[in-house]
């Protein structure tokens, strides 16, 4: 299981959102690309950006960001947030990402997704960010009637590389992980589960390992990074010693 640093962009900024609500914004760098290359200088083996812009208003605001990003980093770099369009992931991939992750146009037209999936593959992830088990869509500003299992069982089969599982009601909140309900997610497909939302300690991130043998292959990690309430060598020693590759000194501060 793998732990993934995440850079949430606002304004070309790296910040947090508190449940997704844009009037909770927390600022943590306003150089993103030196961030960015910190958590690979810790050991990071794949770095997890969200365009906070991109899924607000459904427009390319941080790309010169993510650009500047992929092109200083040597590790897999991979992106959600405002992609709704095949034209627009196609793009992002050209901006040296790794894997774009697709959210409302998984709800709105899976079929699309399907094919995108076929045709880039590996490199596509479906994104279910569920408020109370349901699926939320449009930068998690809108609510949908489906089930966030079931969207999950329509592509158990579908090529994407993976699933990313948000529950939205313990994102930025550093209360833990809903292990019921990744373990619902788990249980709806066959597909490798990435967690986010909820780390907020190294015990949080330990009761994780009882689901890697499920199919969970990582887990998110955003606000207790920047907090300091996780230190992400650490948790790579604790989580998959076996991958962890020492960063040298580190800076004293």
């Amino acid at each position: 299981m793998d732990v993934i640093p995440a850079i949430d962009l606002l304004d070309g900024r790296c910040v947090r959102l508190h449940q997704g609500d844009y009037n909770q914004v927390t600022t943590f760098s306003d150089d993103p690309v030196q961030q960015a290359v910190e958590w690979q200088r810790q050991g990071a083996r794949r770095l997890h950006l969200v365009d906070l812009d991109g899924a607000r208003q459904g427009l390319p605001v941080n790309d010169d960001a993510v650009r500047a990003i992929t092109a200083a980093l040597s590790i897999p770099v991979q992106l959600g947030g405002g992609v709704r369009t095949v034209e627009r992931a196609e793009q992002l991939l050209t901006l040296g990402l790794d894997r774009v992750i697709l959210g409302t146009l998984a709800v709105e037209d899976p079929a699309l997704v399907c094919a995108l999936a076929a045709r880039h593959p590996g490199r596509i992830v479906v994104g279910i960010d569920a408020r109370e088990g349901r699926v939320a869509t449009r930068g998690w500003l809108e609510d949908s009637a489906l089930e966030a299992t079931a969207l999950a069982q329509r592509f158990a089969s579908s090529g994407v590389a993976a699933l990313i599982t948000t529950d939205i009601a313990t994102d930025g909140t550093l209360a833990g992980p809903n292990l019921a309900f990744l373990r619902a997610m788990l249980d709806a497909s066959p597909l490798p589960v990435i967690a986010s939302g909820g780390v907020g300690s190294l015990s949080d991130l330990l009761s994780l390992l009882s689901l890697a043998p499920l199919g969970l292959e990582g887990v998110i990690v955003g606000r207790a990074l920047y907090d300091g309430r996780v230190e992400l060598v650490e948790a790579l020693q604790a989580i998959g010693p076996e991958r962890w590759q020492d960063p040298g000194p580190l800076p004293v501060a």
